[in-house]
């Protein structure tokens, strides 16, 4: 019997058969071409026929992706059956195919669905309510995952340590350090301490401290600007030269000490690879560049091998095969002297395909305090 199943998700099809508000699939019922007679099955017996099919054949089934309540119907119905005839599973098969080759257009399945294909496209006032509305009945903790890092420290700062340790617990282990090492001393005891009472704290408890962690965020006002004033800052400099770079710092340290070192955390050069990026993905910024850029930018910072520059190049040279390294160093040597603004833009060129790659998704840049992999 053959078993190659239409691209659009059986998944899909199986969650409207669940569905009380969606009409199923007509009754598999009727007579085999073996003259067999075919018992009639409910729509939830024929979802939980494709989902059992699709797992026999080492398909990816992602139940998570339905609601809770869906998920127990399916899992019940599949407890509750035993064997199925092959006439029956072929009269199933046959149905689904036949209506899924009816399918002009599908939508995403309620107003979590609808609001992920709107990703971007809507304000974020009417966004922020419409999740506030989708998470009804859902998990709330995806939403705080969500946040970034100052804004989940200032919404748990009039929280409770207990409520701040829940919050914690339910971060992935290197982002609950981040938030717990940026906590204030004092602070950051307790709540660590805190976390070793929430053994026994109950699921529910759980659930409802994450919708009201997830309501306050939601209900912060819109900010004007989506970076923090630091990272905004970092990234203009990032676009200056040096010189100019090195005395706004200058500046802004006599005037905030605070602030100027994060506009230092935010800013990211050239002289940055050796710490930042990793070893493994420098073949991919080599991808990115134009070859006179490298070898115009690697010529300006190896004429200083010591200072930071040069330290970036010698990275870069030490992570790539020995055979274009040894090419680059004789291009280099051929160089000659390069003058200030044209290796200004060769090291642009590298930062800039560097920041490409991570907003793309096909690197992720080191923090200062990683260890190296």
């Amino acid at each position: 019997m053959p078993m190659d199943l239409p691209a659009l998700s059986p998944l899909a099809l199986a969650a409207a058969a669940l569905d009380d508000d969606v009409p199923a699939m007509r009754a598999a019922r009727g007579t085999a071409p073996t003259g067999r007679s075919i018992r009639a099955l409910t729509g939830k017996q024929k979802a939980a026929i494709l989902v059992r099919l699709l797992l026999a054949e080492g398909a990816d089934v992602k139940l998570s992706t339905l609601p809770e309540e869906m998920q127990t119907k399916l899992t019940e119905t599949l407890g509750e059956m035993r064997l199925v005839d092959r006439d029956t599973l072929s009269a199933v098969i046959s149905e689904f195919i036949e209506t899924i080759e009816q399918v002009g257009l599908s939508f995403p399945g309620g107003l979590g669905g609808a609001l992920k294909a709107l990703d971007g496209k809507l304000s974020q006032g009417a966004s922020a309510r419409l999740r506030q509305m989708a998470r009804d009945g859902t998990d709330p903790w995806e939403r705080v995952l969500q946040a970034d890092t100052n804004t989940l420290i200032a919404v748990l700062e009039p929280e409770s340590a207990e409520v701040a340790a829940v919050v914690l617990s339910k971060l992935p282990v290197k982002r609950a350090a981040e938030v717990l090492g940026r906590l204030p001393g004092e602070r950051a005891r307790r709540v660590a301490y805190a976390v070793s009472l929430t053994e026994g704290i109950a699921p529910p408890m759980v659930a409802r401290i994450g919708y009201a962690i997830a309501g306050e965020l939601d209900n912060r006002p819109t900010r004007a600007f989506p970076a923090a004033p630091a990272s905004r800052v970092g990234a203009m400099l990032n676009n200056t030269s040096a010189q100019v770079r090195d005395t706004l710092l200058d500046g802004l340290t006599e005037e905030d000490v605070d602030f100027a070192e994060g506009v230092r955390r935010a800013i990211f050069t050239f002289a940055n690879l050796s710490e930042r990026l990793n070893p493994r993905d420098v073949p991919k910024v080599l991808r990115e560049l134009p070859q006179n850029d490298l070898i115009i930018a690697l010529a300006a910072s190896l004429a200083a091998p010591d200072s930071p520059n040069g330290q970036a190049a010698t990275f870069m040279l030490s992570n790539m095969s020995q055979r274009m390294a040894s090419t680059l160093r004789d291009e280099v040597e051929n160089r000659g002297k390069i003058k200030p603004k044209e290796a200004e833009a060769a090291l642009s060129a590298v930062v800039n395909a560097v920041r490409t790659l991570v907003e793309d998704g096909e690197i992720t840049l080191r923090e200062d305090d990683d260890e190296d992999e």
